[in-house]
């Protein structure tokens, strides 16, 4: 599908939506909750509908009208370094059913009516889990680097990279700030890839979780984890500071190969990857946007 005809998509159901009564919606992109937040709001007076006969009517523009305005918001997701899930419709490989797919599985809380009842109301929660799971395409997961020289290495229960600030650019002059997307690459300094989407064993699973700085300096465990990071790489995690980022966009990002050996020397560690066990932290201001339309 071409660029163009994504475009004229977009806009015609745009106009399409202007036609009808006045919609907006409004919400957040929270990486760290791994989810979207939305607030889709009716104007009752520009729909012609009084209460309380209107209001089946109502929720009815509502839920059709949702589908419309949050598109957009799925389009733009970064899905890793180079695409985003409108750069995946335009190449055709996928399709804007299992885009639709997507919004159909939100979790969606009752509408409800302003305080001076000229509007209504509905709620809507996207796991981005549900989002992967249905880009992942592999039906066996890929064989994760060895190395002919193993280093002695503890058992982890999982792997966090420390990533929340600015970072040296592979091959370039420059650093940037780490961003999040739902697949990133994990590479050594030697550039030999470590982690990629294809290794996990359950696609169900987040490749990556992402946190911020407060959750590793909590003080309430003797870890100083956080409960959330703790239910994800357990008690006794290996932490590494990351060294650099690659990419069209700063998604993935460059270990030391030291600490690359710590992974690939055991099975054990190895396993963390292929489990999902990771998470990487970065800086408050790119785990949420916000987005209003």
């Amino acid at each position: 599908m071409k660029k163009a005809v994504i475009l004229v998509f977009v806009l015609i159901s745009g106009l399409s939506l202007n036609a009808q009564p006045n919609m907006s919606i409004s919400g957040s992109v929270e990486w760290d909750l791994q989810e979207i937040r939305t607030v889709v709001s009716l104007d009752l007076v520009s729909a012609g509908l009084r209460l309380p006969a209107g209001r089946t009517q109502g929720e009815t523009l509502l839920n059709a009208g949702y589908v419309g305005l949050i598109r957009p918001w799925i389009f733009s997701l970064r899905v890793d370094s180079s695409s985003s899930i409108g750069d995946l419709i335009e190449r055709e490989e996928i399709t804007l059913v299992e885009v639709d797919a997507f919004i159909q599985q939100s979790i969606s809380v009752s509408p409800s009516l302003s305080q001076d009842m000229r509007s209504i109301t509905s709620s809507h929660t996207i796991p981005l889990a549900n989002i992967s799971s249905a880009l992942l395409r592999h039906t066996r997961p890929s064989t994760i680097m060895r190395t002919l020289n193993p280093v002695s290495a503890a058992s982890y229960t999982g792997i966090i990279i420390i990533a929340a600030e600015n970072l040296p650019v592979h091959g370039m002059r420059s650093s940037a700030l780490p961003v999040p997307c739902l697949f990133p690459k994990i590479w050594d300094s030697e550039m030999n890839l470590v982690y990629e989407r294809n290794i996990l064993e359950n696609r169900a699973r987040p490749m990556v979780r992402y946190s911020s700085v407060e959750n590793i300096f909590f003080s309430n465990h003797p870890s100083g984890l956080s409960p959330e990071l703790r239910e994800i790489v357990g008690e006794r995690p290996l932490r590494i500071f990351a060294r650099g980022v690659f990419g069209i966009n700063p998604t993935d990002l460059i270990i030391d190969r030291s600490d690359a050996l710590l992974i690939i020397s055991s099975d054990d560690n190895r396993r963390l990857l292929s489990q999902g066990k990771v998470v990487i932290i970065l800086d408050d201001s790119v785990l949420r946007y916000d987005t209003n339309q």
